[in-house]
């Protein structure tokens, strides 16, 4: 049996959707895009979304519009992808890492006023896996040291915690749209927050500093545009906001399916000797964006191939990314740096999650699992 590490659930409505704009002349950020920014906006239960190419681009524009710059500190975590990370490193501003919970891998917000210096402007927590941080907790050490949060939310889309979803608390929080993720554009994010400031400037950095789009300029009677910042070319576009909007429509159902999965994961591997996972807290709703596996570090790498002999798709979310060459030669990161972050990444597997995996399907995934292990 060969099982995809991902297939997505784009369906016949989401292609013919997107048919219809191709079928129109415009293509580039117009009313598609205005329509999936008000449909998420008021998923999320915040007052703006801004949509662009990819929680990349989300990132860096957050920074841009929360004034962070060179000489300026920024702390997160190692348990990401490098993007999150490079995009601080992109505004000249220095990444500060800090450890993670060890039963979860998510920020530990008991180390970060440690890390707090004179240099500090912002936190950027990372909700690894759909599981939300402690935002709470967080925002009350934000306000106590005048800092910002600006939430990497690439995961957590479905999320909650304590009744907060991505964004209520932070100064803005980062969607990606990428391939793998729960919903998809192929590439494609959104920025959302709840400063209207903040939203203003963030509209204007993601298309060249410009005051009127596209769509302002020619779908009317010709006006002037100014450019008012020097900003970036990252707007979404009419053809991935088609693609995003159905999926939107249907993403509690989809995660349905994606808790069911995970339920079955979590009941045989509850039980299997060499085997953890992360710890969803109980005051939690959890995106269920990836399940990953921790298994004896000195094994990982072997437990990989024999999945992956055995057809199945396998990846590693994540490898502690402060021991990356060029973080450790840059930061001055080394192995002993960050010990828990470091035994997660040395001991993570990622196995296939998504809602058109059959039941034969994961229990194949866990037979073999059971197999390598």
């Amino acid at each position: 049996m060969k099982i995809d590490f991902y297939r997505h659930s784009i369906n016949e409505q989401d292609i013919e959707r997107v048919n219809t704009v191709l079928r129109k002349t415009f293509l580039t950020m117009g009313e598609e895009v205005k329509s999936f920014e008000n449909d998420l906006a008021d998923y999320l239960g915040c007052k703006h979304v801004i949509g662009v190419n990819s929680c990349t681009a989300a990132l860096h524009l957050s920074l841009l519009a929360c004034n962070i710059g060179p000489g300026d500190e920024v702390i997160t975590t190692p348990m990401t992808f490098i993007s999150t990370a490079n995009t601080i490193l992109h505004v000249g501003a220095t990444p500060v890492f800090i450890d993670v919970e060890k039963d979860t891998g998510n920020m530990n917000v008991n180390n970060v006023e440690a890390a707090i210096t004179s240099k500090t402007k912002a936190i950027m927590p990372i909700h690894l896996y759909g599981q939300m941080c402690d935002m709470r907790a967080l925002r009350q050490i934000a306000n106590a040291h005048k800092l910002l949060i600006i939430e990497d939310a690439a995961h957590s889309l479905e999320s909650v915690r304590d009744g907060i979803r991505p964004g209520q608390l932070g100064d803005t929080a980062c969607f990606s749209f990428y391939a793998t993720k729960n919903i998809t554009s192929g590439e494609g994010g959104a920025v959302s927050t709840n400063s209207e400031e903040i939203a203003d400037k963030l509209r204007l950095l993601r298309l060249h500093g410009m005051n009127k789009g596209a769509a302002d300029r020619y779908t009317k009677k010709y006006e002037h545009w100014d450019m008012l910042l020097c900003g970036w070319k990252y707007n979404m576009d009419n053809i991935q906001a088609a693609l995003l909007i159905g999926q939107l429509q249907r993403v509690e159902s989809l995660l349905i399916r994606r808790q069911e999965i995970v339920s079955k994961y979590v009941q045989a591997f509850s039980i299997m000797k060499g085997v953890s996972f992360p710890a969803v807290r109980a005051d939690s709703k959890s995106a269920r964006h990836l399940f990953t596996i921790w298994v004896d570090p000195s094994k990982r790498d072997l437990v990989l191939a024999r999945l992956q002999d055995a057809g199945i798709g396998v990846a590693v979310n994540f490898r502690a990314i402060h021991l990356l060459t060029y973080y450790a030669n840059t930061l001055g990161y080394s192995r002993g740096s960050l010990p828990i972050s470091e035994r997660i990444g040395d001991s993570t597997i990622t196995l296939p999650l998504y809602p058109g995996l059959t039941d034969e399907e994961v229990e194949y995934v866990i037979k073999a699992v059971v197999e390598s292990i």
